[in-house]
């Protein structure tokens, strides 16, 4: 099973996920760039989308809404809080880049039951998860508290040295109120750019069980089981998760012989 995506030379759209060999079911994740003066449109279909801006300033145009001249940051590594733009299925949008922008385009199956809506840095969550070597910083863009039909996104930031999503934990059985069934990726940036970082993916029988060094822009698919991050010295990981499944809830399990870490 080949979960890794490497992006390709096209400079508008580097990733999708939907070209993955095998794509996931529930989660779809799209990066695209725009140069300044630039106008993307499209239609979300039968996802509901969250357009996170990863980078720069830009208009978002979807129905009668217009969000004018958002976005804040010029790159994922100024650690602030992101604009986003959520979608329902079904939308006609367009993305005017007025500087230079990079654009994640998350996905998961909609029904219609939300309108769009502008989340701007002010109503993201940020906290600080671990300790020791297992810090990361956590934006909540739009977690389960927040309105969609099935999509989870979130964004972290793992310092050089660390590891991240560990201990170990997966999410891969529908068996509430103890876990729940959320396929995952992971859209990984690297700073330095030239730097790599490590994941593992695997299960319990270990039927997955593979470890891949990825490089900045690359994006890592979850289907099931735990999925660990390591960030080397010298090398500060961002990541952009996306997460779906049948149930909008995210319940995970540790994995037992890592249970000791977290006692």
């Amino acid at each position: 099973m080949d979960l890794l995506l490497n992006p390709t030379r096209d400079a508008a759209e580097t990733l999708d996920t939907a070209r993955a060999a095998e794509p996931l079911e529930y989660v779809r994740f799209r990066q695209r760039n725009l140069a300044q003066g630039e106008t993307f449109t499209d239609n979300s279909g039968d996802l509901e989308l969250c357009l996170v801006l990863l980078s720069g300033k830009a208009t978002i145009r979807c129905g009668d809404e217009t969000f004018e001249a958002i976005g804040q940051r010029m790159s994922v590594f100024e650690q602030t809080p992101p604009y986003a733009v959520y979608l329902p299925n079904d939308t006609d949008y367009s993305v005017e880049a007025i500087t230079d922008v990079e654009l994640g385009i998350c996905g998961a199956p909609g029904h219609g039951h939300h309108a769009p809506r502008l989340i701007e840095p002010g109503d993201i969550k940020q906290s600080t998860r671990g300790e020791g070597a297992n810090v990361r910083h956590v934006h909540d863009i739009l977690p389960e508290t927040e309105p969609a039909d099935s999509l989870l996104v979130v964004e972290v930031y793992t310092p050089a040295g660390n590891w991240s999503s560990y201990p170990p934990h997966k999410h891969d059985e529908d068996n509430l109120p103890q876990e729940s069934f959320l396929e995952e990726s992971y859209y990984h940036r690297l700073n330095p750019s030239r730097g790599f970082g490590l994941q593992r993916i695997y299960t319990d029988d270990r039927s997955i069980d593979e470890a891949m060094a990825f490089g900045d822009g690359s994006c890592v698919l979850v289907p099931r089981g735990y999925h660990p991050v390591g960030a080397p010295y010298g090398c500060d990981l961002y990541y952009l998760n996306v997460m779906a499944g049948p149930k909008r809830e995210w319940k995970f399990t540790t994995d037992p012989d890592f249970a000791w870490l977290v006692k």
